[in-house]
């Protein structure tokens, strides 16, 4: 927010603090700008506004190193330094009017310090205090489900079949020779299948950057199978830029091909649809393969399937993660009679950007 800005919400406070609109706006604000906890670049702007929400004359915020950052007039002398030190040692409340330091304790574990300065209220001084826990309570949270969104994508990446591998390895090699333009197509296919599987990518992609990967890998598969698989990829043009979580697409059609199509001596055919349906984007990975039972199917989506199935159940977790518990995996199957998997998503979904 502009200082600008942020001293007309401070000011607007100050004059109508019984204003319930203005405060819910401040302490909105106030959560925002901790969203990077302690350390982050709005602990400055989070102290004015709380010195706004409370009347302060002054307002220290500190992590664990004990040095608050201060909006409003910094206390003469280190007698608030003494206390922030109390605090971070003893864990208590320190000091007493005009001048008292809070512990924010975040799940139970001392954070930081909240220092006021002035003749404010205690209710006020206590309610900011929780405000800022709740805060910093809220970004731990939403850090620990971005660690555990990495950590998803990294189980993706291990389940990277080393005999996929080594085999398309192989059969480029042994076309260096009696086929070398053939070969360095499939080279360069090997190197974007890997690049796109194995790089840093950020949240989202987009369905066309999807479909890219799938083709290349499919690409790679026919090469290694031969006859055995055929494939069939659709994807309708007004899908293309609907952003989707990275990785969602690519695991469904390795399943296909490496549990449906690939144990069969025969082989089969694997297709992947893509169209809009209303306002949603539709996408369906089809293979004729073994099939398994439903129940079976039930147990991999519950994640309590083998060691090297968690990709349909990570894909499922993360699509009902973003858009809601109405989307995520539809899976179809039987015993010999194949697969068919459906990919619901918002054609547009707020704040899901590639």
């Amino acid at each position: 927010m502009p200082q600008d800005e942020q001293r007309s919400w401070l000011s607007f406070a100050r004059r109508h603090p019984a204003d319930p609109g203005a405060v819910l706006a401040l302490a909105r604000r106030i959560g925002e700008d901790l969203a990077d906890g302690l350390t982050g670049g709005g602990v400055a702007s989070a102290a004015r506004g709380i010195r706004g929400l409370v009347g302060a004359e002054a307002v220290g915020v500190a992590d664990l190193s004990g040095r608050p950052t201060w909006a409003g007039r910094v206390p003469e002398g280190t007698r608030w330094l003494a206390q922030v030190d109390e605090v971070l040692h003893s864990e208590t409340r320190a000091g007493r009017p005009p001048l008292v330091a809070f512990p924010l304790h975040v799940h139970d574990e001392l954070a930081g310090v909240l220092v006021v300065a002035g003749q404010v209220s205690p209710r006020a001084t206590r309610e900011a205090t929780e405000l800022v826990v709740a805060a910093l309570e809220r970004a731990r949270l939403e850090a620990s489900a971005e660690q555990a969104a990495q950590a998803e994508l990294r189980a993706l990446r291990a389940e990277i079949s080393p005999h996929f591998v080594y085999n398309a390895l192989t059969v480029i090699a042994s076309l260096v020779h009696s086929d070398p333009e053939r070969s360095h197509e499939l080279m360069l296919d090997f190197a974007d299948y890997n690049r796109y599987s194995l790089a840093r990518h950020g949240e989202y992609t987009t369905v066309a950057e999807e479909f890219h990967a799938i083709e290349t890998y499919l690409a790679l598969q026919r090469a290694v199978l031969g006859e055995r698989l055929r494939v069939q990829v659709r994807v309708a043009p007004e899908v293309l830029a609907v952003a989707i979580p990275y990785l969602v697409l690519q695991p469904l059609v390795e399943n296909a091909v490496r549990h449906g199509v690939e144990p069969r001596p025969t082989g089969g055919v694997v297709q992947v649809r893509g169209e809009a349906e209303g306002s949603d984007c539709v996408i369906t990975v089809d293979d004729d393969g073994v099939g398994m039972a439903p129940a079976h199917a039930e147990a991999i989506l519950a994640g309590r399937g083998p060691a090297d199935s968690v990709g349909l159940a990570n894909v499922d977790r993360r699509l009902r993660n973003v858009y809601g518990p109405w989307y995520g995996l539809v899976v179809e199957t039987e015993r010999e009679a194949g697969t068919r998997v459906v990919v619901r998503m918002p054609m547009f979904a707020p704040g899901v950007v590639p």
